[in-house]
């Protein structure tokens, strides 16, 4: 009974992270013959130097590996293109059928039943990178505390003269610019289309479009037609903002991967290097990230996120889309019947933008501190080395009008009691719509301020996905050139006063280590 309540009483706690870096200790180079053919010495190799890149997690059920590949194909490009062929053939239907009223209904029916659906899947990608990103992090930060164990062996057994040697030709050798991959074209154009979507100048041509609708209210005669002409429209920019979203997420989480791939093998070889020089045999230890304390409104509302970020969300869609069908001989397949369940999928889809958002910042403000308590023990180390400040790029975002005004409405959005407020207004809606009798009218008041509310949330997501994006790729940057220099500063205390840390065992030279670690990094494709 107490795992029964236990299951059900998890979700929404948000547990703590383990990483545990893999332990790269040196193996035993191979004996080769000398020039005179009698004597044996023992020699470095490039296979010797290889250290494992990155590789992401796999869940253990066979299901969520299988839900796993079914959203990263949604933010596929082929699924991309193939919704937007869409969205135009729609378009241009709406040439001969422009005056029939199902014409309409049909983009907010098939909106809110793809929004309802991306729903889960964009919730599902969001847990699934946080946690990836803080299993990241521990593993760093595992790897590190072993680096800086072996670092203090090594500081203890070098005299004045011998750091001053060291830092001088360590400092040579980073002079050799390596940075982490870049990407490819395509992946450019859909990161600056996101910037141009997540700025605030499109956020107010948004809301004007909106107030300009509004304005035509009265000479339409707040008609039906009128509201489904901003329903069709709203409909239509979720579909696009939901699919973009998916491929945004999906490249850059691809990129970040490289990039963490590449820094994963620079710190595997800074641990081998500093293996060799000090005889260091002991595993990496675990490192433990806890989790958060939330309130009980923030569990909650992280409760409901854990349901639509897995298979619970998508069967109960199934099951109403079971019951929509079988009402329709009822209801003789009618207008009503077609809004029935856009009006369902709409109020769902409304309350997921506000929980998608409110969770996207709750899952940042808890990974920011972890990449910044790495980069505080990264500084502390080079610091006790006496290696120059390593931050290559600053932590601080650009502070313009426009920055500071989307980050107070990112927060506005992504409060807790924002979430509560959309519940209310949901409420509102389902009790205005029974007023009405739940008539065309009424059921389109449970459609479109549901589809303005979420289109706006839908931008303000790639807002925040945004800014959290740059931040990442400043920190992995950082932490790369970090791990350079400290690799410089090893690799030249091997080569100076190697004999003096360990006995025996071979040394490696930092211009030959610099240039495996360029090997590996390349364009992403």
């Amino acid at each position: 009974m107490s795992k029964i309540i236990q299951a059900l009483s998890s979700p929404g706690a948000m547990r703590a992270v383990r990483g545990t870096a893999p332990s790269n200790i040196p193996k035993p180079a191979p004996e080769t013959p000398s020039s005179n053919g009698s004597a044996k010495e023992l020699v470095a190799t490039n296979e010797l130097d290889y250290t494992p890149g990155y590789v992401p997690k796999k869940r253990a059920a066979a299901l969520d590996r299988a839900l796993d590949a079914v959203v990263h194909a949604s933010g596929s490009t082929t699924a991309f293109i193939v919704i937007q062929a869409v969205l135009v053939a729609w378009a241009f239907l709406g040439i001969p059928f422009h005056g029939h009223q199902l014409w309409p209904i049909f983009i907010s029916d098939a909106q809110a039943i793809f929004s309802y659906i991306f729903d889960s899947f964009l919730m599902r990608q969001q847990m699934n990178g946080f946690t990836e990103s803080l299993t990241v992090a521990a593993e760093l930060r595992s790897r590190s505390e072993t680096n800086g164990r072996m670092l203090a062996g090594v500081l203890l057994s070098l005299d004045d003269d011998d750091i001053g040697m060291v830092r001088a030709v360590a400092h040579n050798a980073v002079e050799i610019d390596l940075r982490l991959p870049v990407e490819n074209a395509f992946t450019k154009v859909i990161g600056w289309m996101a910037m141009a979507l997540g700025h605030i100048a499109f956020t107010a041509v948004y809301w004007a479009t909106i107030i300009i609708w509004i304005a035509f209210g009265p000479s339409n005669g707040w008609s039906n037609e009128w509201q489904l002409y901003i329903n069709s429209a709203t409909s239509a920019l979720m579909v696009f903002i939901f699919s973009f979203l998916a491929i945004l997420r999906e490249r850059h989480a691809d990129y970040v991967r490289s990039c963490v791939d590449a820094l994963y093998k620079v710190d595997g070889l800074l641990e081998l290097h500093l293996r060799r020089l000090t005889d260091d045999n002991l595993e990496n230890e675990e490192f433990i990230i806890p989790g958060p304390k939330v309130s009980p409104i923030q569990r909650a509302i992280n409760y409901y996120a854990d349901v639509v970020g897995t298979l619970v969300g998508i069967a109960i869609l199934i099951a109403v889309l079971v019951v929509w069908i079988a009402i329709g001989p009822a209801l003789h397949f009618d207008s009503n019947w077609w809004l029935f369940i856009g009006t369902y999928a709409g109020l769902i889809g409304l309350n997921d933008g506000f929980v998608l958002r409110n969770v996207q910042a709750r899952l940042q403000d808890h990974e920011a501190p972890q990449y910044e308590a790495l980069e505080a023990a990264d500084e502390a180390l080079c610091e006790r080395l006496g290696l120059p400040s390593t931050r290559v790029v600053a932590r601080a975002g650009k502070q313009s009008i426009s920055f500071r005004i989307s980050q107070r409405m990112n927060r506005f959005c992504a409060h807790e009691l924002t979430v509560i407020a959309g519940v209310l207004l949901i409420f509102g809606l389902l009790i205005g719509s029974s007023v009405m009798r739940w008539s065309e009218t009424g059921q389109l008041l449970c459609n479109i301020p549901p589809s303005i509310i979420e289109s706006f949330f839908m931008i303000i997501l790639i807002t925040g996905h945004n800014s959290a994006d740059a931040q990442k790729r400043v920190d992995l940057e950082n932490a790369f050139q970090r791990r350079l220099r400290i690799l410089a500063f090893v690799d030249a205390a091997s080569e100076i006063v190697g004999d003096r840390v360990k006995k025996t065992g071979p040394s490696v030279v930092g211009k030959k280590a610099m240039g495996r670690i360029e090997l590996s990094v390349n364009e992403v494709e």
